[in-house]
């Protein structure tokens, strides 16, 4: 069996050292072939270091690499150009003049590789004058590995990341500007600014974020999965002691569904993949990898609705782009991964989103839980579950006092939906189905769990239980459930200083 490349992005060394490289050239070469000025957003870790490695190579007429992928045999000509390639991920700016001395010392190094003499001093100057002079060899191939990563880095300094944007805006323009003297460009990162910002000076640029013809440029499809990881697949099944077919498909449920068009095949995040396929255990490998602390504080800020997160219906304006001034949820949350295009609604435009796949839905709850309440939660998780199947439900709902004590106290919100956030988001954890707030014709429930039996929750915050059970039984919240071969549970709870107080219980006949 090939190695598994984890952590490599250099496309020579897979090559090289026989590491296993699942063939992605056919996509590359539609990419080279139908246009020249290209953006391409993608999550972290999805390979969009190697994808610029692997152009970097094409261009300089490596064709021997290629030999044995698609490439290799196609109507091409590998011509060989200059490449300009910036990765901004190795950039540790924390100001403009850090980050003006890195592109400088950046193209002063490109400038030497190709025994060119720079005049210029003035960072976005100096870049006209590389692109000038290296135009004199061929056509220039510009390659620019997270564009974003200055201003991501500093994301939560506002105004020091608008001055980086303003620098990067003054550097990317030029590309447009020296158009006659270069051949292919493709700039990489995580977010997707609105043209009015760092790109607002290279409107020639062709965003193919989400356009169906490149969905599975990077990341892996289930195909390609079963291909290029047979012998691990079957090394994995017998240590597992389970069906070749049955492992796939939890492999699907923990690692696929990752889309990013209206109309695309789903692709696993390779990261997750590769750590799988060399551990042959199931982790959150691609959550713990970076946790998104910054993007928890946004939707706190923002009193976003976590409960919506399952399925959201936009339309695509609405997660498309943001911009520095006023940052939104929705798209970071988009961007960086944690949603996913579920469905696509041609008629009305609209998107569905949610969560991806296992991985990314119980870590982000997780961490979400941790962040809301403070507390680590795994031991109270497991009490709630087993109380709940034992019909105990005087210890259930000590447990969940006993929780709630728990949480510092500056972290307490009064506000109910508060405390609705951290109950949904602890029975979603321990695996049960949950649906908070769900929507009934005559109004809507705080809680539904599903599990053994059905049991249906109305809070009320500094109010009556009795009068949370008369809602239920008013609203009649049971009727869509009746019929299924559970017993069903209504309980009325009041929420009091900052925790639950008395209950009610009513067995629904």
């Amino acid at each position: 069996m090939k190695r598994l490349p984890v952590g490599i992005q250099t496309f020579r060394k897979l090559i090289d050292e026989n590491y296993l490289y699942v063939d992605k050239t056919e996509h590359i070469h539609k990419l080279i072939v139908q246009g020249s000025v290209y953006f391409f957003s993608r999550p972290r870790r999805f390979g969009k270091s190697l994808l610029i490695s692997t152009l970097n190579e094409i261009f300089e007429g490596k064709k021997k690499l290629f030999k044995g992928l698609w490439i290799y045999n196609a109507d091409y000509a590998w011509e060989k150009h200059p490449v300009i390639r910036i990765d901004f991920s190795k950039s540790k700016a924390k100001n403009s003049n850090e980050l003006i001395n890195y592109i400088v010392y950046q193209l002063d190094k490109t400038a030497l590789q190709y025994g060119i003499k720079l005049e210029q001093t003035q960072y976005d100057i100096k870049f006209d004058e590389l692109l000038t002079k290296l135009s004199e060899i061929n056509k220039v191939v510009v390659l620019i590995d997270e564009y974003d990563k200055p201003i991501i880095d500093n994301i939560e300094n506002k105004e020091l990341a608008i001055e980086l944007r303003e620098i990067l805006k003054g550097f990317y323009t030029i590309i447009k500007a020296c158009d006659e003297y270069i051949r292919f460009v493709l700039l990489t990162g995580v977010s997707k600014f609105s043209k009015a910002g760092v790109f607002s000076g290279l409107n020639n640029l062709e965003d193919i974020s989400m356009d169906t013809r490149y969905s599975s440029l990077l990341g892996i499809t289930k195909e390609e999965m079963e291909h290029s990881f047979k012998e691990y697949i079957n090394q994995f099944a017998k240590s597992e002691e389970i069906s070749k077919s049955d492992l796939i498909k939890k492999i699907t449920y923990w690692y696929n569904g990752f889309c990013f068009s209206g109309s695309c095949e789903k692709v696993f995040n390779p990261f997750s993949l590769l750590l799988l396929f060399k551990k042959l255990d199931f982790g959150n490998y691609w959550f713990e990898s970076a946790t998104p602390g910054f993007l928890i504080k946004l939707m706190k800020e923002k009193d976003f609705d976590i409960t919506r997160l399952k399925e959201m219906e936009v339309r695509e304006e609405s997660f498309g782009t943001y911009e520095l001034e006023n940052l939104a949820v929705l798209p970071l949350l988009f961007q960086t991964g944690y949603l996913t295009i579920k469905e696509y609604d041609k008629d009305f435009m609209t998107y569905i989103l949610g969560y991806p796949n296992f991985e990314v839905e119980n870590s982000f709850q997780y961490s979400l839980l941790s962040n809301y309440s403070g507390i680590h939660v795994d031991g109270y998780l497991i009490d709630l579950i087993r109380t709940l199947r034992n019909d105990d439900f005087e210890t259930f709902f000590d447990t969940l006092r006993i929780f709630f004590a728990d949480i510092p106290y500056d972290l307490h919100i009064k506000k109910e939906k508060y405390y609705q956030t951290i109950f949904y988001l602890i029975f979603s954890l321990i695996g049960l189905k949950v649906e908070a707030e769900v929507k009934t014709n005559k109004g809507r429930i705080d809680a539904v769990i599903i599990d053994k039996d059905i049991y249906i929750f109305e809070f009320k915050f500094n109010g009556d239980k009795d009068n949370a059970l008369k809602q239920i039984r008013d609203k009649k919240y049971f009727e869509k459930y009746q019929g299924v071969g559970k017993e069903i549970y209504l309980f009325g709870v009041e929420f009091t200083d900052r925790n639950i107080g008395n209950w009610v219980i009513e067995k629904h006949n």
